[in-house]
């Protein structure tokens, strides 16, 4: 039997587009003679749909658009869709997460997601009841066993603890199915897909049964999906997997099992890259902007950010401020010229003197009394802001800010200044890899960051002669301490005995409860980590880490 893994960009709530371009892709299937095509998990939908889902009006229609799509593909294909279904039980939650098939016409069964998640960014249970029947339906004489994302991935034998009690894959298997199906939106995070195969492989070689994967792509808000949809034989030997990013039909013979690998790149730096230039992308799109403007400080944050902007959506449509203090050195301005031109951007210089003295002759009596402190240097961050954004605002243009995770972490950054704007392209990148990911760029796509940008010691330039770490740990220090903390959720006692300075621990962790605030503020930030400042980051702004 010849399946086509239907990988696509779908946007979130967008049935008629999301319709159109499943029923464009079975067809197109249907040519290379498939006779059954695959969706990913809420296909229909778009993945995450969050609280739409709490819409009645939006459900209702998903099921007239499932209905509608049955008869637009009555000579194709029998197609296994993810949508959404009421739960007409009159108890539990209102509604399940499903899979329906259709052939001829007509809906042949559904079946319903057993595993939710609710770690990280997935809260499933807020909206949908679990099921645990039998999910199976026969199709020329094969019965294919039918799983949906989470309902894959709990495998006893692959994973040292797990999280729930129940195997749908476990089950399947023991009614003696001839390949599991898996309809699936599991976002992008850096090295993913590697545990994705090998735990995949793992499955379909225990169970000596083939299985299939289908993954979507895209950015909806601040998750990105790579794609990279895939089969194992029955002996877990990988014999598809689409490509990375992009959209793609993988077509998958059981009969023949002939490998159609599409090539990847799995380095950090080309996953990094080509994750947050899709998730750039389609947040510009699916927002409705076609052009974008950010701050060029000479900096490298603002020079990665400018770079993944234009391989994202061009570089006409990347416009580049600079805005020049009496602290800016020519340096400074010199290598964001040096940027924009290289990049082939146009750039608008606004210097801020007589914007400060105005600040400064307006406060200069209510701060009698009070020394120079950091509140002059945020007036320069906030006055830098308000031009930003008024510039977003006549031109409309998305505002990118430049921050990057580890100045997000300890609030190294102005709230309602440099943290300004709609979407925060590096703020789940950590300092450190900033910098690889510079060298990446310049090592693969040609010198486009100055050097002089990526060997400059770090610095706001909101005083004379000031660092960054005036303030801060160096920043391998800085991101390693980060890193135990905010992804492997290490105590301060933990991280000191892996051999880190106890003061300087305990100033980074209290810097990061500290910008809590901050952070609830800020704009979204595309995910790459295991742990990012968005969606799954669910910390409380008032407490004290007393334990």
């Amino acid at each position: 039997m010849k399946i086509a893994l239907l990988q696509l960009n779908l946007t979130v709530g967008d049935l008629v587009g999301n319709a159109d371009k499943i029923i464009e892709s079975v067809k197109l299937s249907k040519e290379k003679g498939v006779e059954l095509c695959i969706t990913s998990e809420l296909a229909l939908l778009g993945y995450p749909p969050k609280d739409l889902l709490l819409n009645r009006t939006f459900i209702q229609s998903a099921g007239e658009k499932i209905r509608e799509m049955a008869g637009h593909l009555a000579d194709s294909p029998a197609v296994l869709i993810g949508t959404v279904d009421f739960n007409s039980s009159g108890v539990g939650m209102p509604l399940y997460n499903t899979a329906v098939i259709f052939r001829q016409g007509k809906i042949c069964g559904k079946f319903h997601k057993t595993l939710l998640p609710t770690y990280d960014v997935f809260d499933e249970d807020r909206y949908f009841e679990p099921s645990f029947s039998q999910h199976i339906f026969e199709l020329n004489g094969l019965r294919i066993g039918v799983t949906i994302c989470e309902d894959i991935w709990n495998d006893k034998d692959f994973w040292s603890s797990r999280r729930y009690t129940t195997d749908p894959v476990e089950r399947l298997t023991s009614s003696k199915v001839d390949c599991i199906v898996n309809l699936s939106a599991s976002p992008f995070t850096l090295q993913k897909q590697k545990i994705r195969e090998s735990m995949l492989g793992q499955i379909a070689n225990k169970y000596k049964v083939p299985v299939l994967y289908t993954n979507q792509i895209g950015g909806n808000d601040d998750l990105i999906f790579d794609g990279r949809s895939c089969a194992f034989d029955a002996n877990g030997r990988l014999i598809a997997r689409g490509k990375a990013f992009l959209e793609d039909i993988v077509i998958v013979d059981l009969a023949m099992c002939l490998e159609t690998i599409s090539h990847d790149d799995f380095t950090l730096e080309a996953e990094a890259w080509n994750a947050l230039v899709l998730g750039t992308k389609d947040y510009i799109n699916k927002c409705g902007f076609k052009r974008v403007l950010l701050g060029l400080s000479g900096g490298i944050d603002s020079a990665l950010t400018a770079a993944i902007a234009v391989e994202a959506i061009g570089k006409q449509n990347v416009f580049g401020v600079l805005m020049p203090s009496p602290f800016s050195s020519n340096g400074s301005i010199g290598d964001s010229l040096e940027l924009s031109k290289r990049l082939g951007i146009k750039t608008l210089t606004l210097p801020i003197n007589n914007i400060m003295d105005a600040f400064g002759n307006t406060l200069k009596d209510a701060f009698t009394g009070y020394p120079p402190d950091i509140t002059e240097e945020n007036i320069q961050c906030r006055i830098r802001g308000n031009l930003l954004m008024a510039l977003s605002n006549k031109y409309g243009a998305l505002l990118l800010t430049t921050g990057n995770k580890s100045e997000l972490a300890v609030g190294y950054c102005t709230i309602y200044g440099d943290m300004s704007g709609g979407l925060a392209v590096i703020a789940d990148v950590p300092k450190t890899m900033v910098y690889r990911l510079a060298e990446w760029i310049n090592r693969v796509k040609g010198n486009i960051i100055p050097q002089e940008t990526i060997e400059k010691v770090p610095s706001a330039e909101l005083r004379p002669n000031q660092t960054d770490q005036d303030s801060l740990p160096p920043y391998d220090i800085l991101d390693n301490i980060l890193y135990r903390f905010i992804e492997l959720h290490k105590s301060a006692e933990e991280i000191v005995a892996d051999g880190f300075d106890k003061n300087i621990v305990q100033k980074v962790l209290g810097l990061v409860e500290k910008a809590e605030f901050k952070r609830k503020q800020a704009a979204p930030g595309l995910k790459i980590t295991d742990r990012a400042f968005g969606t799954g980051w669910r910390m409380p702004i008032a407490y004290r880490r007393k334990f």
